[in-house]
Order: structure tokens, then sequence, then C-alpha cells
């Protein structure tokens, strides 16, 4: 059985990925989260290092980013994978952290998560489309937006007077790799949904410009 991106806008996808790695005797939730990923939401991931007792899973000694970084040698798991294209390659890898590449599919602005919390549910309130959000175990919440905006977030918080080069804020974008759930990520604990992908918003995630100004609010108030 396959499961491609084709199927996206039922329910239907979701249960045949779960069941599918049920019936071949596969108990991570890893390998079930990478094909939802490929096959749902149209992302590309990639096997990621985890960390143990201070200790690296890439096996490089001095690791600058021991349990968050992608391993080197892992192929690209590319969206639309079927199912048995995702177990055949994710099996080579187990009890890898599942990662995700920005900048193809998505962009991504960040803030402190105690911030990104309260945005969330102003953002909710005003009935502002969102895209999935991630909360990391360094405190981190993670706004997942259209491509693009980390290069042009500078020019964007200036046009709304939000020039201040201390503001908590930070756009990730091409080059970047995020943990997602529910793999750990450097030791420190899982990742986790502050709200989960969903079918209207994870493949045509939101122009950052209707988050920015309230993140920027919020991350602003936060400070002081």
């Amino acid at each position: 059985m396959g499961f491609t991106i084709g199927s996206i806008g039922s329910s239907r996808g979701i249960r045949e990925i779960r069941t599918g790695t049920r019936r071949r005797g596969r108990s991570s939730s890893e390998c079930t989260a990478v094909a939802e990923y490929t096959g749902l939401w149209g992302w590309d991931v990639v096997a990621g290092a985890r960390a143990a007792g201070g200790a690296c899973s890439c096996g490089l000694t001095g690791c600058p980013a021991p349990g968050a970084h992608p391993l080197g040698f892992a192929p690209r798991v590319a969206a639309g994978a079927t199912l048995d294209e995702v177990m055949d390659t994710w099996g080579q890898f187990p009890g890898a952290a599942v990662m995700l590449p920005v900048g193809r599919a998505f962009d991504v602005i960040e803030v402190a998560e105690p911030a990104g919390r309260h945005a969330l549910v102003r953002l909710e309130r005003m009935g502002i489309p969102l895209g999935p959000v991630t909360a990391t175990p360094q405190g981190r919440a993670q706004f997942f937006v259209a491509p693009g905006a980390a290069a042009e977030l500078p020019a964007l918080l200036y046009r709304m007077g939000w020039d201040d080069a201390s503001l908590d804020l930070h756009g990730l974008g091409t080059g970047t790799y995020l943990t997602a759930p529910p793999s750990d990520r450097g030791g420190l604990g899982p990742v986790t949904w502050l709200r989960p992908p969903a079918l209207d918003t994870a493949t045509r995630p939101p122009a950052a410009r209707l988050l920015l100004g309230t993140l920027a609010y919020v991350a602003h108030r936060s400070r002081a």
C-alpha cells in the first residue's frame, strides 16, 4: 500500500498511515510522523541526530549542536513519498530525530514560548489564519509562515515601526532545520505542537505580515 500527497483533503490518508505503520509492526511514533509530514502536509523530512548524556549520536567529538542537527549521511525523504518509501528509508535510521528543512514549504517566525502562547490566543481571537506552531524544550515558540519570510523580516518589522534590534523575534529560513514533534531536541525533551497541522493551512501557511504585528507587540510587552 502506498499513500501519497494526492490523498490530501480527507482523513482517510491519516488512517492509512497509522494503520499501515502498525500493520508492519512498526511501533515508532517517529516513523508515523514522517509518513504524515511527507504524505499529508507536503514537507520534506530528514533524519536528525539525538543527544544522550551530552554526547551526540553523530559521533563527532565536540559536536557544536548535539542532538539538534541533521545527520549528514542520511537521505532526505521527499514530500509526497509513499508510506512504503518512508518506512524503507526511515527504517535505516532507528531512533533518529524527525527534522524539517525550512525554506521550501514554509519559513518560521520564532519568539519566546510565553510570548508565543499569548500571541496565539490573540491571533485566534482575531480570526487570523494560522499555520502550525511548535514549542521547543528550549522555551521557543515557532510559527510556520509562507516561504521567504525570514529574508523579508527586517524590512517588514521596519515598515511596521518595530526596528528595535533587541526585540526577541527571529526568522528562520533556508539552511535551517526544525526538530519536529514527537522528537527530542538536544537531549532536553520533546518538541510539541502548540497548534498542530491542519488541512486548511499546513500546505499553505499564512503570510508573515498577517502575524507579525501581534507577534512583535507581544514580544515587546514580554521584554518590558
